[in-house]
């Protein structure tokens, strides 16, 4: 059954070239001509469409800077500062919404968010977003879910940490709340990740399991994981972007830049072209190499009566004589005319 479907005017589904997504997140660094020069250079990039998130430190924390409010995991990126703090580094002004969708679509490239809250999701709806992102660490919010599957548009939930009872409840309440067209993203919630910490192995059996479009929202360095995830299956590629990792910013670490990007869409879609189907004898583009095949030989000047042996006849190309499985049976058997060497060796001649 196709699970193929449109968002804006990208058909997502196997059939297609995979859909790439960069995501700005907060490297903007908090200045709105440096996230509209994200959207253009994403655009430049080849990239389908561009991600932003959609929040306020006060709809995700408090404002608090102690116990687990505070960051203190030495391996975080973040360690030492607040969750608040955090967000209020990281999140993109809602005034700075609308420039941005209106920059994406002046250059072609489609623009959405992942929203937070219910707040977020109604203010999204006012900028008629034509889908939503659910991100991991939301992923468990059926709340949150069933608000946004209620608008009736694609949903797009990444799947970092879920269990599979977990997943399976996120699924049934986006469908119960009127969730038709969903992508689930194969996820690994570190920054970055691994390519051994990212199982795509996952991502055939997530579409096994749900019946919905996948994915995966890589956040390993490079682009070699996401190609490998189209080779099994993976529609869609989230992807963070900057303009340059030197100039820092909450999510840079791991972030692509815009050669990397560009590198990525080609790329990802080479191996989407490579699937092709399952495929034996040659194609029609391989028909005229053929003849570079090995054939049976004559290899030296021969009379009529001579006899066929290992010393006048040879497999070698091109291909224009018998097949050389026969060359067992023509040993041992007379000529009935004079041949010259570098004659195809064929059932006429014997």
């Amino acid at each position: 059954m196709s699970t193929e479907f449109k968002i804006a005017d990208k058909l997502i589904g196997r059939d297609h070239p995979p859909f790439v997504i960069a995501e700005m997140s907060g490297n903007h660094n908090q200045s709105l001509a440096r996230a509209l020069e994200i959207v253009e250079a994403a655009a430049k990039s080849g990239a389908h469409a561009l991600k932003i998130q959609t929040y306020t430190p006060d709809t995700m924390t408090l404002d608090l800077d102690e116990r687990e409010f505070h960051i203190s995991d030495p391996d975080s990126l973040w360690a030492g500062t607040s969750l608040y703090k955090l967000y209020g580094e990281a999140y993109t002004p809602w005034e700075w919404h609308k420039p941005i969708f209106d920059r994406a679509r002046e250059l072609g490239i489609i623009a959405f968010s992942t929203p937070f809250d219910d707040t977020a999701v109604d203010f999204l709806e006012s900028l008629d977003v034509p889908c939503y992102k659910i991100a991991s660490f939301e992923n468990t919010d059926l709340p949150l879910i069933r608000r946004v599957a209620a608008t009736g548009k694609p949903l797009i939930i990444s799947t970092g940490m879920a269990s599979v009872a977990e997943l399976d409840e996120t699924v049934r309440a986006a469908r119960e709340a009127g969730c038709k067209d969903l992508i689930l993203l194969k996820c690994t919630s570190t920054y970055p990740a691994t390519p051994k910490n990212t199982n795509l192995m996952t991502i055939p059996h997530l579409r096994e399991l749900f019946g919905c479009e996948v994915g995966l929202s890589d956040h390993t360095m490079g682009i070699g994981v996401s190609v490998a995830s189209v080779a099994l299956g993976a529609t869609v590629i989230e992807k963070h972007f900057t303009l340059n990792r030197a100039d820092g910013g909450v999510d840079s670490t791991f972030s692509m830049e815009p050669a990397e990007m560009a590198q990525l869409v080609l790329e990802t879609e080479r191996a989407w072209q490579a699937l092709g189907q399952v495929s034996y004898g040659p194609t029609e583009k391989e028909q005229k190499s053929i003849v570079f095949r090995r054939s049976l030989y004559v290899v030296k000047d021969l009379k009529a009566g001579d006899a066929l042996t290992t010393e006048n006849v040879r497999a070698i190309r091109p291909g224009f004589g018998l097949p050389t499985k026969y060359l067992e049976q023509v040993l041992g058997k007379t000529l009935k005319q004079d041949v010259r060497r570098g004659t195809a060796l064929g059932w006429e001649l014997i």
